[in-house]
């Protein structure tokens, strides 16, 4: 049986718009039904799926481009923690993409294969035992995710606290926590990682994968917008 609960719990991550919030109550129905996720962890939910459904739809939209869009502190690209920029990415992306393939899922998406939606999307259509453990291979990066947005003190902190627990609960690197006080400062923040290797699956080095060029959108003119006011 496949995991629906972690393709509800992947809207939830992507670009809050009108179809997102019209979908919350099937979002809610999912994870109710399925019972994966406990009525605890549902309480952890809850503030997001409340801002979700009824709040300011504009500030909701800036708040996530400026958490997840305009640097790398709070990324939803798994890759970013584990290879920045350097080789190794392309090769990783490669590998990741054939997994997607393999599971019959196309990832033809204007997003990279290491989103975390995409890659929770894809862990969704696996046998339950089989999903936690591709999962789990993220449970560092997510744990860590999990905990800078505790710091944050956003409402996506809930979700990626569920997401946590799911992957194993795993701890996270002390030097993952470093304060950065740019988050925009990427030679501060690939100084965060350095004393600390974090891995996922079984990536070997590559040359670069060129990422696709996609029309612009929303979601990018307000990262500018935003950036501009800045």
């Amino acid at each position: 049986m496949s995991m629906i609960t972690l393709r509800a719990l992947s809207a939830l991550l992507h670009y809050p718009d009108e179809n997102l919030r019209a979908a919350v109550p099937d979002i809610r129905a999912t994870l109710l039904v399925e019972r994966i996720v406990s009525e605890k962890q549902m309480l952890r939910l809850d503030p997001l799926l409340f801002r979700l459904s009824g709040g300011d739809l504009i500030a909701l939209q800036e708040h996530y481009v400026e958490l997840f869009d305009r640097g790398r502190t709070h990324s939803l690209h798994l890759f970013e923690y584990v290879h920045g920029e350097s080789r190794d990415r392309g090769q990783a992306m490669v590998d990741l993409r054939e997994r997607y393939i393999e599971a019959g899922l196309d990832p033809a998406t204007n997003e990279l294969p290491d989103y975390l939606p995409l890659f929770l999307e894809y862990c969704s259509t696996l046998p339950r035992s089989t999903a936690l453990t591709e999962l789990a291979e993220a449970g560092t990066i997510i744990a860590t995710l999990a905990e800078r947005l505790e710091s944050r003190g956003t409402d996506y902190a809930g979700l990626l606290g569920v997401l946590r627990d799911l992957s194993g609960d795993q701890s996270v690197p002390a030097e993952a926590l470093t304060p950065v006080d740019d988050p925009n400062d990427l030679e501060a923040l690939d100084a965060a990682w350095e004393e600390e290797e974090i891995t996922f699956g079984a990536m070997a080095p590559a040359a670069p994968l060129a990422e696709p060029a996609c029309p612009i959108s929303n979601r990018q003119i307000l990262a500018m917008q935003l950036e501009q006011g800045a």
